[in-house]
């Protein structure tokens, strides 16, 4: 029994090992072929990628390639610009910044006016004398609402004014020179916008007198609706005849202005305003005076022609800051609403950037 127990065991065992063995060949059967398989692909995709090369050795990309690479690449360039763009004009309206201050960053080289209910475009232009005011040199004082201009090392060089007519009632001048006020345009008169008619302001002889008791130098300004060059000089010879007993050493002034409603200067063209604006102008600086001409900035891209009047002085009223103006001016006319001693309600404030 111990004989036959042992052949079967060696039998059991040399089988075993038998399938052990195959086990092992069909591994090594394996592993070869994958390798096989690694090596077969690995020269393929090297013949391919020769090929290739071979394919597009000597090829050059035409104008026409080159040309479509770039536009596609602006046009990429800039759909992300104008996305950006917009939603930076999306931010300020929403911040509170109005049209015509977004479309005057975004056009810098032109003079944007909103007027008649559209907005016109000037492009800035060489051929009219540029101020050169240095814009943070315009410095406001928080206490007083008062600009001055300073230069380069912030010494003041600029003075104070106001202009007033019959709608600020009875002044107290002394007051007013108190309150370091250094000049003052009083208004002499006005034509009527309907009739026509010429008119001295009823507080002008009280305004002028007050002025110059205190010591504050003076100008005068007259607001215009002359529709002809011969009412023009009307209006600069009613204004000189009233201003003869008084000594001015400040502009006089045309004070040209767009009317609120039916006027009747509302069929004049700007020749015929500009016409009219030299005629005035002319016979003021005849009579010995500084003529200056007062306006907004319809009044001088819109309703006169520029390089007509460019040798007179201006007075620019703009409520805003920074002034936004590119020519030369002498005198800016930054609020209505200020407040000065010895005047009830509002005054419209002043920087004179000359020395008259």
């Amino acid at each position: 029994m111990n004989k036959k127990r042992q052949r079967r065991m060696n039998y059991l065992v040399n089988i075993i090992l038998c399938l052990v063995a195959l086990a092992s060949l069909t591994v090594c059967i394996f592993l070869l072929l994958k390798n096989y398989q690694l090596n077969f692909e690995t020269t393929e995709a090297l013949a391919q990628v020769e090929q290739i090369k071979e394919d597009t050795k000597d090829y050059i990309y035409t104008q026409s390639d080159v040309n479509s690479f770039v536009e596609e690449a602006v046009l990429n360039a800039q759909t992300t610009e104008a996305r950006k763009l917009l939603d930076d004009i999306k931010s300020r309206m929403e911040s509170g910044d109005s049209t015509a201050a977004v479309l005057r960053e975004l056009y810098p080289e032109d003079v944007v006016v909103y007027a008649d209910s559209k907005y016109n475009f000037f492009p800035i232009t060489d051929e009219y004398k540029r101020n050169n005011y240095v814009l943070d040199n315009f410095v406001l004082d928080e206490a007083t609402s008062r600009i001055t201009y300073t230069d380069d090392v912030g010494e003041v060089c600029s003075r104070i004014g106001i202009d007033v007519s019959k709608h600020q009632g009875k002044i107290d001048w002394k007051k007013v020179a108190a309150d370091d006020i250094d000049f003052a345009f009083i208004r002499v008169g006005f034509r009527g916008s309907s009739e026509g008619k010429l008119v001295e302001d009823e507080y002008f002889i009280d305004n002028i007198e007050g002025a110059l008791e205190n010591d504050i130098e003076v100008g005068v300004y007259f607001y215009t609706q002359a529709v002809t060059t011969e009412e023009a000089k009307e209006e600069a010879q009613f204004l000189l005849d009233l201003l003869e007993p008084y000594d001015i050493t400040y502009p006089v002034v045309l004070d040209l202005e767009e009317v609120n409603g039916k006027s009747r200067t509302d069929d004049m063209t700007q020749e015929d305003f500009t016409d009219a604006a030299i005629e005035f102008l002319d016979t003021v600086e005849n009579a010995g005076y500084q003529p200056m001409i007062y306006g907004n900035l319809k009044t001088f891209f819109i309703m006169l022609d520029m390089s007509r009047i460019e040798k007179y002085d201006k007075w620019f009223a703009y409520y805003q800051t920074p002034v936004y103006f590119p020519y030369e001016f002498t005198i800016w006319q930054y609020s209505s609403t200020g407040k000065v001693d010895g005047i009830k309600g509002d005054v419209d404030l002043n920087v004179s950037m000359k020395e008259y």
